[in-house]
């Protein structure tokens, strides 16, 4: 028990580390809360940076969910649930970094590793789709949410076990929520595109 809580909580130490927050301030002594969208994420990065910046932001993300999954699976022995929950705790990290006054992104990239991770099979179907709606659309908040709400329901329909199941219900909600300023756009048509460089409007991961 003192493990797994102890592995929930380095997750969510873990998941705190914003690399979009870093990256910036290294290369050129910004905030990038305060610029382009205000979000702390790959896409914003990619926006406000580049290319370059954009896909280290991206994978050191994934790369985060990833090892918080990895450090449940070990110190949790048999139990499904404390991966999930490790991954859960990652992705509040990357969302409320303690490190940064609790603000930090909206968790898609983190959720990509962590779900990959529990659950490869089901993501990767998912994601194919948000590729394609994302290629299609441009809008990247609309690939995201897309992504999330997919999961839980071919885990369903897969009969996979209760804890990866409202553990990917769970990310959805996180996600969505996170997205909510992206979902009134999108409806009122007024969602930035990917490669836009509009400033102060919400956009994507």
């Amino acid at each position: 028990m003192t493990a797994s809580i102890i592995a929930i909580v380095i997750s969510y130490l873990l998941g705190s580390v914003s690399f979009s927050i870093l990256i910036a301030r290294w290369l050129m002594k910004i905030d990038i809360r305060h610029h382009g969208s205000g979000n702390a994420g790959a896409t914003n990065t990619l926006r406000v940076l580049g290319k370059k910046p954009a896909i280290a932001v991206f994978l050191l993300d994934i790369a985060k969910g990833i090892v918080a999954v990895l450090l449940g699976m070990w110190l949790g022995g048999d139990s499904d649930w404390v991966p999930v929950l490790c991954g859960l705790a990652a992705i509040a990290g990357h969302n409320w970094p303690i490190y940064f006054r609790f603000k930090g992104g909206k968790g898609i990239a983190t959720t990509v590793g962590v779900m990959a991770t529990l659950c490869f099979v089901p993501v990767l179907i998912a994601g194919i789709i948000a590729i394609v709606i994302i290629a299609l659309t441009r809008y990247v908040s609309l690939g995201s949410i897309i992504l999330v709400v997919l999961v839980p329901i071919i885990l369903a329909i897969g009969s996979w076990s209760a804890p990866f199941i409202w553990g990917a219900v769970i990310i959805a909600a996180l996600a969505i929520a996170r997205h909510r300023k992206n979902i009134v756009k999108l409806l009122n048509g007024t969602e930035n595109k990917l490669g836009s460089r509009k400033k102060g409007e919400p956009h994507g991961a």
